[in-house]
């Protein structure tokens, strides 16, 4: 059974939609659409009755929902739903609410925990910058967050900062698939894709697609392949 990212034409590159309780890295440089294909995500499970949990510690709540604010597709009733929790790891009340589930193992073992512990089914870490803030030995401590976020029940996104579409990193070998948003300035304007560079169990051919945004969100157009 594969599960929708809620991001028109996208399961079309995947085989119908994202294999479930697998992780998933979403990268690209800023602006190219990695919250806002994050934040249909989850819309997405909150509209279907999942448990969802999106975890930053970049913006408040409030600032989340404000730069969505200016689409339709959901997001703000999601929010503000029971389906959603929401997390800042860096403010008082975030600190406390992830205290609560241990003090061995640091921020691996509360945030699994955490996850076990609500049945989330779809979470949202936004992003790697937050693992480098926590951990001192990145390196080391990102591949063992990482393949313990593996073992949860949950499907899980994992913004990346990443901009080189060739460049690896941990996140992307131990992720079960990674996605790549491209915005390139043309003749024309700025063109934006989205390419699916690794999906376990799912047969992609890693071509670039074109998306657009509306008031309706990302979409994306599944028959126009750009050139990289």
């Amino acid at each position: 059974m594969r599960i929708s990212s809620g991001v028109q034409g996208f399961d079309e590159l995947v085989d119908g939609g994202l294999l479930p309780r697998r992780l998933y890295v979403v990268s690209g440089p800023p602006g190219s659409g990695k919250t806002t294909f994050s934040s249909q995500f989850i819309t997405q499970g909150a509209k279907q009755g999942e448990n969802c949990l999106y975890v930053t510690m970049h913006e408040t709540k409030e600032e989340l929902m404000q730069d969505m604010s200016g689409f339709d597709f959901g997001f703000d009733k999601a929010m503000q739903s029971d389906a959603v929790q929401f997390l800042n790891l860096v403010t008082e009340s975030g600190k406390r609410t992830i205290t609560q589930f241990g003090h061995e193992g640091g921020l691996t073992n509360r945030l699994v925990a955490y996850l076990d512990s609500n049945d989330i089914d779809r979470a949202v870490i936004d992003s790697t910058m937050l693992l480098q803030h926590f951990f001192s030995d990145a390196n080391q401590e990102i591949t063992g967050f990482l393949s313990a976020l593996k073992q949860t029940d949950a499907t899980i996104i994992l913004i990346s900062e990443m901009t080189d579409p060739s460049a690896y990193s941990d996140e992307h070998y131990l992720a079960h698939g990674v996605i790549f948003f491209h915005n390139y300035l043309e003749s024309g304007g700025m063109t934006r894709g989205v390419q699916v560079i690794k999906m376990r169990g799912t047969p992609i051919d890693c071509d670039i697609r074109r998306i657009s945004f509306s008031d309706r969100g990302l979409a994306v157009h599944s028959e126009e392949k750009l050139q990289g």
